[in-house]
């Protein structure tokens, strides 16, 4: 019984001091910064040695502006400059030369450090994408989280990063599976993946997430674009755009599934997760799950549909949530083909 009053009582508290509201997504604006911020010291912490950090400044400098080009870091640069990113791919993929398993924390060395360039005036767009697909469900060894528990802790702190470090940035966040959804960036901590009840939204379908993101960035005016995957791997469905793709499928495997929401699902998922289906009367989805494969057909117009952005001049990277080498594997194919890092 006290501890329920107490709980109250600290419930009560939170509500007077605007972390909390009584509505189903309970996190106030206030409240999602406060813990994200605390997602990201402890990110942060994980990932550097104490001797190194990323501090934020309240004062503003020349009018630079950091792009997401970048060249190795010199001593003697400012080191607010730092890609982070970058930095712990570079480090992670030299010692995964003479490792067969990294530990953290990572140990950096001076070749690793990689900085941003700076040009007067010029802003970032980012769309991260998030994989809401059944797979994310599956638990990590190492920590025993969940794919998707793991992959909102990032999306979570990245978007953190941006607004804190790089605000005037513009960022956009999207989900996926079987169909891509724009998403709230407050509604983050509240995402979920779709499962098998969920009227065949539970396969991933990259071809929708880069669709849709690159149909965001298209309407944005900065000059640096960018496309950032979280996912667990390999995708298992991708877009029909005509009878003639339907029935070239079909020719090859007579028994093949294909898709498009109603509109009583397109209502479902508003309604409860707050995310309108990028959905079109027109246009299947073609499913196939392959147990870590991927189809062809799926495959190429994955590949056809990341090549288009790469034309429009956006660039894609991928964060992996998964300890599975064969999907791992399909995503660093993928990045090759785009020249882009996993």
């Amino acid at each position: 019984m006290e501890e329920e009053e107490g709980s109250a009582s600290i419930t009560k508290l939170l509500k007077e001091r605007g972390y909390l509201r009584d509505e189903k997504n309970w996190l106030t604006n206030k409240g999602f910064f406060e813990i994200g911020e605390k997602i990201l010291h402890e990110v942060m912490k994980d990932l550097t040695s104490d001797s190194f950090g990323l501090h934020e400044t309240r004062y503003s400098g020349n009018g630079n502006v950091i792009i997401d080009t970048t060249k190795q870091f010199e001593p003697g640069d400012d080191i607010k400059f730092l890609s982070v990113p970058h930095t712990l791919l570079n480090s992670i993929q030299r010692l995964s030369k003479t490792k067969t398993q990294i530990d953290f924390p990572i140990s950096l060395e001076l070749d690793d450090l990689e900085e941003f360039e700076t040009l007067e005036d010029v802003r970032v767009a980012v769309v991260y994408c998030i994989d809401l697909s059944s797979t994310m469900k599956s638990s990590l060894t190492k920590n025993g989280r969940s794919r998707i528990e793991v992959a909102k802790k990032a999306l979570w702190s990245l978007y953190v990063l941006n607004k804190k470090f790089f605000p005037n940035d513009s960022v956009f966040v999207v989900g996926f599976a079987s169909m891509a959804s724009i998403v709230n960036p407050f509604d983050i901590p509240f995402l979920k993946t779709y499962d098998a009840n969920d009227n065949f939204l539970h396969y991933t379908n990259y071809q929708a997430a880069l669709r849709l993101a690159k149909k965001i960035l298209q309407k944005n005016s900065a000059q640096n674009k960018r496309i950032v995957l979280i996912t667990d791997g390999q995708p298992s469905a991708c877009f029909v755009e005509n009878e003639q793709q339907k029935n070239e499928i079909i020719s090859e495997k007579p028994y093949s599934n294909f898709y498009s929401p109603d509109a009583t699902v397109i209502s479902k998922v508003k309604k409860e997760r707050n995310m309108n289906l990028d959905s079109n009367p027109d246009r299947l989805v073609y499913l196939c799950y392959r147990y870590k494969k991927v189809d062809p057909k799926i495959n190429n117009r994955t590949l056809l549909e990341a090549k288009k952005c790469i034309r429009d001049g956006i660039k894609i990277d991928t964060i992996v949530v998964s300890e599975e080498e064969e999907l791992l594997n399909y995503v660093q194919d993928l990045e090759k083909e785009l020249k882009g890092k996993t």
